[in-house]
């Protein structure tokens, strides 16, 4: 009996990068085998949306922005509900390269793992990132090691593939914070298997970012925090159970 082709989704958070998106589209679209794109618009009010429609997306239009971990979980209850075998989560600023997602979902066919991390850290070519961002990695590396007893070494990558089995957790349970760090914790904690494959991935193309050094230490503080609150409940919730 012939096989049926996997369906897979890609879903784009998008805030305010009408001057990227199209683009991202255009090469979403263009990658084989071909792939559905959905671009979340969290609120955006430079016609993002627009961009994206042209560009051959469909669009979801959040009323109000939500942040990263809505528009994202917005995604991920849309391919659910669409019944989509596998979702990819990229960027909407240009970073993320997409030819680089048939090799994420290679490395879960041939793994079996249920979440595939694109890690700009295991490139033989490297990445290069700011000292601050740098201890900040090696510091969310360690506390996955204690945490899940195995080390990812790019846990704030937006570059990842899903199973259907975690898309339906996710789309109810996706951290609102600090979605991407959070997430691997929550997917460690419950039983899902996390692998990671080196990508490659591009610099802004528009615009820049608006985390500085000073801003950088505040998010690594900010995210342990939420981790520990996260650790914190989970206890709670057993020993009641």
């Amino acid at each position: 009996m012939k096989r049926k082709p996997m369906r897979v989704l890609v879903v784009v958070p998008a805030y305010n990068e009408s001057a990227a998106i199209g683009g991202v589209v255009a090469e979403l679209l263009s990658i084989t085998p071909p792939v559905d794109v959905v671009v979340v618009d969290d609120g955006s009010i430079d016609g993002t949306w627009l961009a994206a429609e042209k560009a051959g997306a469909r669009v979801l239009r959040l009323p109000i922005n939500l942040g990263i971990g809505g528009a994202v979980q917005t995604g991920f209850r849309f391919a659910a509900r669409l019944g989509y075998d596998t979702v990819v989560q990229v960027d909407g600023d240009g970073q993320h390269v997409p030819s680089e997602i048939p090799s994420l979902i290679d490395a879960m066919s041939k793994t079996g793992a249920d979440v595939i991390i694109g890690s700009r850290f295991l490139d033989v070519r490297g990445y290069t990132t700011s000292p601050v961002r740098r201890i900040g990695t090696r510091v969310f590396a360690l506390v996955n090691s204690i945490v899940l007893g195995r080390r990812i070494s790019d846990n704030t990558s937006g570059f990842r593939a899903y199973n259907a089995r975690a898309v339906r957790f996710l789309s109810d349970n996706y951290p609102q914070d600090y979605p991407e760090p959070e997430s691997v914790i929550l997917l460690g904690r419950n039983g899902f298997s996390i692998r990671e494959i080196p990508v490659r991935m591009r610099g802004r193309e528009h615009g820049h970012s608006s985390i500085s050094a000073v801003r950088s230490v505040y998010y690594m503080v900010k995210v342990l925090l939420a981790i520990f609150v996260d650790l914190f409940k989970e206890r709670i919730i057993r020993q009641e159970q």
